[in-house]
C-alpha cells in the first residue's frame, strides 16, 4: 500500500525491538511504524531507545490490542500514533501523513477507550503490581510475601482495586485489566 503512494516509500524493516532501534540509529527515517509485540524486544522498549537518543522520532504504533492502558504507555513513550491493525486500510496514509508534519493520529476505537477512563482514578503502580501477580493465581498472602508487605495490605490494595475498575471479584478486575491493557498475562 505504501509502495502505490508517490510521497512516500519504504527505507528499512526490522523484526525486532533491537533491529529497529539500530535501523533507526543508521537510516533516520521520517516516520516509524512500530508493532508492540517483537521477536526479542518489545515495540515499547523500542520507542523508547529510539525516543531516549533522537527526541524528534516520529513513531505510529500498528498493533492488534485495543486496551487503553497499552495506548497511554505507548504515547507516554513516545509514540506520536497508534493504530489498530484492523483499521490500516482506513487510515495508514492519513496517520503517515498527520504524524510527519507534528500531528498525533488515534484510532478511533483507542481514543474512545481513552475517553471512557480518562477521569478514572488511575491503578498505581502498586495495584498494577498486585493484580499482576493476582493474575499469575498468586493467593493475597503469597503476593504479599513476595512484595514484602503484609496480606491485610494486599487485600486493602485489592479492595481499591475492586473500587476503580468496578470489578466484582479478583477474576473480573483481572479480566478488566487484561481487557484494557494494564496488564499482561
Amino acid at each position: 500500500m505504501l509502495s502505490t503512494q508517490a510521497d512516500m516509500h519504504i527505507v528499512g524493516e526490522a523484526d525486532n525491538g533491537v533491529s529497529a532501534v539500530e535501523a533507526y540509529d543508521k537510516l533516520l527515517p521520517d516516520i516509524v511504524l512500530m508493532d508492540l509485540q517483537m521477536a526479542d524486544g518489545s515495540g515499547l522498549d523500542a520507542i523508547k531507545a529510539i525516543r531516549a537518543n533522537h527526541a524528534d522520532a516520529r513513531i505510529i504504533v500498528l498493533t492488534t490490542y485495543s486496551g487503553d492502558g497499552r495506548a497511554l504507555r505507548a504515547l507516554r513513550s513516545g509514540a506520536m500514533g497508534y493504530l489498530l491493525k484492523a483499521s490500516l486500510r482506513k487510515q495508514l496514509l492519513d496517520a503517515i501523513r498527520s504524524v510527519h508534519v507534528g500531528g498525533k493520529h488515534l484510532d478511533a476505537t483507542v481514543a474512545t477507550a481513552i475517553a471512557l477512563h480518562v477521569l478514572e482514578d488511575p491503578l498505581t503502580d502498586r495495584e498494577i503490581a498486585i493484580l499482576s501477580l493476582a493474575a499469575s493465581g498468586n493467593s493475597n498472602k503469597l503476593a504479599g510475601s513476595m512484595l514484602d508487605i503484609t496480606e491485610e495490605t494486599v487485600k486493602g490494595h485489592m479492595k481499591s482495586i475492586f473500587s476503580k475498575l468496578g470489578a466484582r471479584d479478583r477474576t473480573h478486575a483481572v479480566t478488566i485489566a487484561i481487557q484494557r491493557g494494564l496488564i499482561e498475562v
